[in-house]
């Protein structure tokens, strides 16, 4: 009982002090706080849940069992961290993303006109499927999982590509027609500057799919390392701990994945409307 109210009294407190902020002056340290607050508070109140209800930890660990369990557990985190990420994910994310910017570029626009509608069927049909395809083709080490992620990545990136730089009007080409600027003069100053927020909307969509594609991918073959199949071993050993350990490595790194495309973005497209008056 002394675990439950323990519970009730945290989220308690974690609403009176993000109630108090939220009538603070917008800031960076307040934008910072309130999500903080709001995380630690669901923390305690898990542990103290768990804990109070005696739920077994082959159910849901408590965060200090998953804490204890990280701590012990790096080397193996820090090996399935390099096998998914930086060579699965990030290597497929490059490919397919850089292929879709280069293919958008409509000096060719057949290209354009054949890859989008295959582009729409591609994207309606089901990573689990297409996973065991592609590692039977690439093997089962991060060659296959990267394939994977350059299908996931490779067509969202293209269409938003593609509508960025049809984004300009009708005016601004005549202008640029009357400075005598020609194709590549009008992509570089005027078209490609215009495509930049929807290019970085493409890639921070495209910067969580990249996770989710590689690991999902180790499920259906994989060698003896890599998120996905710790998870998956773990899971038939009863070691839940283990699970949410590399859930946490995974969360960690999509949010600080996605976090430097936001500030590349906001460095390159300062100038755009949406980046206007942002703390």
């Amino acid at each position: 009982m002394a675990w439950v109210l323990a519970a009730l009294a945290a989220w308690a407190l974690g609403i009176w002090a993000n109630t108090r902020l939220a009538r603070l002056p917008r800031s960076r340290g307040t934008g910072l706080a309130v999500p903080v607050i709001f995380g630690l508070t669901i923390v305690v109140m898990w542990e103290c849940l768990v804990r109070g209800l005696n739920v077994p930890s082959v159910i849901l660990p408590p965060p200090s069992a998953i804490a204890a369990r990280f701590a012990v557990s790096t080397h193996i985190l820090w090996e399935d961290f390099v096998q998914t990420v930086m060579k699965g994910a990030l290597s497929g994310y490059v490919m397919g993303c850089g292929g879709a910017f280069l293919l958008a570029i409509d000096r060719f626009p057949f290209l354009q006109r054949g890859l989008l509608p295959v582009g729409n069927f591609v994207a309606a049909l089901p990573i689990i499927g297409m996973a065991p395809i592609l590692v039977m083709w690439f093997g089962f080490d991060w060659q296959s999982k990267a394939a994977v992620v350059v299908v996931m990545v490779f067509f969202p990136m293209l269409v938003n590509t593609v509508q960025g730089l049809q984004d300009t009007t009708t005016m601004q080409r005549d202008l640029m027609h009357t400075y005598a600027a020609g194709y590549w003069a009008t992509l570089l100053y005027l078209r490609l500057p215009a495509a930049m927020p929807f290019i970085f909307n493409g890639l921070k969509i495209t910067s969580t799919l990249a996770l989710i594609g590689a690991i999902v991918a180790e499920f259906f073959g994989s060698p003896i390392r890599g998120m996905g199949f710790r998870i998956s071993t773990s899971v038939g050993q009863l070691a839940l701990d283990l699970v949410w350990a590399e859930i946490v490595v995974a969360a960690l790194a999509g949010s600080v994945f996605y976090g430097g495309v936001a500030l590349l973005e906001k460095a390159v497209t300062f100038w755009h409307p949406s980046q206007r008056g942002r703390a």
